[in-house]
């Protein structure tokens, strides 16, 4: 176990920041998810507890498992190799014995033994397979032992929150070949994790398992083990093992075919593009109103607004089945009601839902939060982008309610103080401080490095605000609400004329990062300003200086725009928000370089990023990395608690992909067009299949020719076909 140590009490301005004992990255974990269950584990296949872990089997944000390990003669075996499939549903460890003495004689040879776990998720438990092959030349009969312990932690307490008091611990129960750890909680909830082996061990404890199991030559031995969060399942472990495999693969195999597929020239790249959708795959749960991408793992697998918009935004063009499902959830939850305990308005759209025992007790807000500025903005914007791509219009009626709601809380709630800004402020002292996406307590400041006050108005907020104006007025008109759509075009004109006005820093040669509560520019060079083209809020000048402003080596660390540049007072390439570098603003700030015509700034992120996942465990893009200039033959600094997976990063190479070749989609006309396409340098070719156009697919291949990029058409259905725009 990692050494056992109490954390510090948590509070001040630091609020709900993951604290940091030690680097994710140090440990390399391995991560599972299925819906609402979710696991760590280390290579060797193993959950280590103790101070500052993360280790664990967790169950709707509460750790049901915190330590699990195996040992052959009482000692942890050798790792030999750990991988996922490539689907990202099971874990394979393959483990050897090290040398085993006893009384100071070896006893075994190391390599003697191989050991080879199998572990996935299902409905809430989690199945493993140990298969004990014995290549020595006498039999085996080491004993082969599990080690278990459940802490019942709540996921804020894994990240560094100390509770003044717990709920109970239960004694273990024991029947035959299984164990059950119990907790009864302050809520008034009784949590369990079952545990049932298979064939029944040798000994079995209220906190570990022993099996002797003698093993000829070339002969092997099998153990199943069955974690359950969620009560006893159908024994046997074997029957229940290879059943719930089979529904998985089944449910995989199902699935796949939503979206669009990607292969290229450059299998590295390729290896990258499948983790990316394998990633948002996995972390995509089932919900009763459609599919709902969790944000990322460990820290936030749960329901977040904003994640899931911009995720499903980023990859729109490749499924949109998963922004159906995401506005279909957000619209079911929009605020009705005004609570300042959640910062819920009329109209607003989420930030987070929890059902750990912290958020049901209210230690936490985040039972159903309400506190970020603009996920009811980016809401608007991804129902008029799924309406244009789809032309779904039965599922715009259907949420158009939802659409006017936010709108409204938009020109009321969202407008503060009235001067045609979004702004934000909490309404409550345990709420969050900051309500951009940039959240951390210290992330919106001015030049000299004060902190601004409240009520802030974010640069991205007002592009975003631009942005759901266009979409509703779009929606609008296609509704046949003709005043409604006249009135919004009319306040995005104005937002727009403001907005260029009051954000714009002729001497930083870009946008404000925000206005402060005293209309006052917080003038630090950000990478918020580059959102401001996302929707072409930016007048066409202004867009050209912030493009070149966000280029400069100051803010272009080579990897990646940093989120703030290194010219700025609190710039810190290891902070989470004040220098690093974030894959989606990225992938987001590159939806707006290609907006504008700026197709060799677009080219420049995406081989900054794909350089990074390159040199990165499994090709994944993690949440964040750390901003240091980029060196020859050197990979990315890693951020140490950053989420991998995390659902917008992986969208990330995905969006880049659509802002290189300029693809959009005509669901009416059948048309996916490509305009003024560009491969970057590691890609002479790329084939999309499966691009969805109305009722249309088709499959198309790009290739490079010299300067230019010529595009064919490759499969056609349903009416579908390529449209070359200069």
């Amino acid at each position: 176990m990692l050494q056992d140590r109490k954390y510090p009490r948590a509070g001040g301005d630091e609020q709900f920041q993951v604290s940091a004992f030690f680097s994710l990255q140090e440990r390399r974990p391995r991560i599972l998810k299925r819906d609402d269950t979710f696991a760590v584990i280390d290579p060797n296949g193993d959950l280590l507890s103790g101070f500052g872990s993360s280790d664990g089997i967790y169950y709707r944000d509460t750790r049901y498992l915190s330590h699990y390990e195996l040992l052959i003669g009482g000692v942890r075996p050798i790792l030999l190799s750990s991988s996922l499939t490539d689907d990202s549903s099971m874990l394979v460890s393959d483990l050897a014995n090290p040398d085993i003495f006893a009384e100071q004689k070896l006893v075994l040879r190391h390599d003697s033994i191989h050991i080879r776990r199998s572990k996935f998720l299902q409905d809430g438990v989690c199945h493993e397979r140990v298969v004990v092959r014995n290549f020595a030349d006498v039999v085996i009969a080491l004993p082969i032992e599990f080690r278990f312990q459940a802490d019942f932690a709540d996921i804020f307490e894994v990240r560094g929150l100390e509770r003044p008091r717990r709920g109970a611990f239960l004694d273990p129960v024991l029947d035959g070949g299984s164990v059950v750890l119990s907790y009864n909680g302050l809520d008034g909830r009784r949590l369990t994790t079952t545990l049932i082996l298979d064939p029944v061990p040798d000994t079995l404890e209220g906190n570990h398992a022993i099996f002797i199991l003698p093993c000829a030559p070339r002969e092997h031995r099998i153990i199943f083990v069955t974690m359950s969060c969620v009560g006893i399942p159908p024994p046997p472990p074997r029957e229940n093992y290879l059943r719930s495999l089979v529904a998985i693969r089944r449910q995989n195999r199902a699935e796949r075919p939503r979206s669009a597929t990607i292969d290229s020239s450059n299998e590295i790249f390729n290896e990258a593009i499948r983790r990316a959708q394998c990633d948002i795959e996995m972390l995509t749960s089932h919900t009763p109103h459609g599919p709902y991408v969790y944000a990322g793992i460990p820290w936030f697998s749960t329901v977040f607004g904003r994640d899931a918009l911009i995720t499903a935004l980023l990859t729109l063009w490749s499924n949109p089945v998963l922004a159906r499902g995401v506005l279909s959830y957000l619209a079911a939850h929009q605020a009705v009601d005004e609570n300042p305990l959640s910062d819920a308005e009329p109209g607003k759209i989420l930030h987070e839902i929890r059902n750990g025992e912290m958020a049901l007790l209210g230690e936490v807000p985040f039972r159903r939060y309400y506190g970020s500025v603009d996920s009811t903005l980016l809401f608007v914007i991804l129902a008029g982008a799924y309406c244009e791509a789809t032309a779904d219009m039965d599922f715009t009626r259907q949420i158009w309610t939802n659409v006017e709601r936010a709108m409204s809380w938009a020109a009321t709630y969202g407008d503060i103080d009235g001067d045609g800004f979004i702004e934000y402020r909490r309404k409550s002292e345990g709420g969050l401080v900051n309500q951009g996406w940039k959240d951390s307590h210290d992330s919106i400041f001015h030049r000299d490095g004060a902190i601004a006050e409240p009520p802030i108005a974010l640069c991205e907020v007002q592009a975003y605000y631009y942005g759901a104006l266009l979409a509703a007025a779009a929606m609008a008109g296609r509704l046949g609400h003709a005043e409604a759509a006249a009135t919004h075009r009319q306040k995005a004109t104005g937002l727009r004329r403001n907005f260029n006005e009051a954000f714009w820093c002729e001497e930083l040669d870009t946008f404000a990062l925000a206005l402060d509560g005293k209309k006052r520019r917080c003038a630090v060079r950000s990478s918020n300003a580059g959102h401001a083209l996302l929707t072409g809020l930016a007048d066409f000048e202004l867009a050209r200086r912030t493009a070149r402003t966000l280029m400069d080596a100051s803010s272009m660390s080579g990897w990646g725009i940093r989120t703030i540049a290194t010219t700025e007072l609190r710039y810190n390439p290891m902070s989470y928000h004040n220098g690093s570098v974030w894959p989606h603003d990225n992938a987001l700030i590159a939806l707006g370089f290609a907006r504008y015509g700026y197709k060799s700034q677009v080219v420049r992120i995406f081989e900054g990023l794909f350089s990074a996942a390159s040199y990165i465990d499994l090709r994944r893009l993690p949440e964040l990395f750390c901003g240091f200039p980029r060196r020859p033959a050197r990979g990315p600094t890693f951020y140490p608690v950053a989420c991998s997976p995390q659902a917008w990063a992986a969208a990330s190479l995905l969006s880049l992909v659509q802002s290189s070749l300029g693809l959009d989609i005509d669901p009416e006309t059948r048309e996916i067009r490509l305009e003024r396409p560009i491969l970057p340098q590691f890609l002479d070719e790329i084939t999309l299949c499966r691009v969805q156009a109305g009722g249309g697919l088709l499959d198309l291949t790009l290739r490079r020719a010299g300067q230019e990029v010529a595009a064919n058409a490759v499969h056609r259905a349903g009416g579908a076909r390529l449209v070359l725009k200069s």
